[in-house]
């Protein structure tokens, strides 16, 4: 169950940057604020990894997880760069509902790249997130 609570946390989380996020772009260049941001993660992630004392795994990275890391920090980047943007020119209330359709789009994309399975369940349940963002934001 520390997955679920993780996983809640993290949503909480998300919330508060979403709001703090639109209070604190006001007047800042999208892609500065973006820039600034990152360097608040990044400080805090490896202040993460020297706390656990986790740096010694660096040396044990494969090869392919070097590049799928590589390539999710860079989705990660172009993510911040178009959510910072659509929050400063939109309102929260419709930019966050629009970027939260990630979440159906990532079950499309794990059932065909990871071969997870897609049941009726998560079908209905991507219909219902759609519905839900069109009603939202029109």
């Amino acid at each position: 169950m520390t997955w679920f609570w993780l996983a809640l946390g993290s949503a909480v989380f998300a919330a508060l940057t979403s709001i703090l996020a639109k209070i604190g772009i006001e007047g800042v260049n999208s892609h500065l604020a973006t820039a600034i941001r990152t360097m608040v993660v990044v400080v805090m992630a490896w202040g993460m990894v020297f706390l656990t004392n986790a740096q010694g795994g660096v040396k044990s990275i494969s090869q392919k997880s070097w590049i799928f890391l590589i390539l999710s920090g860079l989705a990660t980047g172009a993510s911040w760069l178009c959510y910072y943007k659509a929050l400063q020119l939109g309102k929260a209330t419709q930019v966050v509902p629009i970027d939260k359709l990630s979440v159906v789009i990532t079950l499309v994309l794990a059932f065909v790249f990871l071969h997870e399975k897609f049941t009726v369940k998560s079908g209905i349940g991507c219909a219902l997130i759609g519905a839900g963002t069109l009603l939202m934001v029109l």
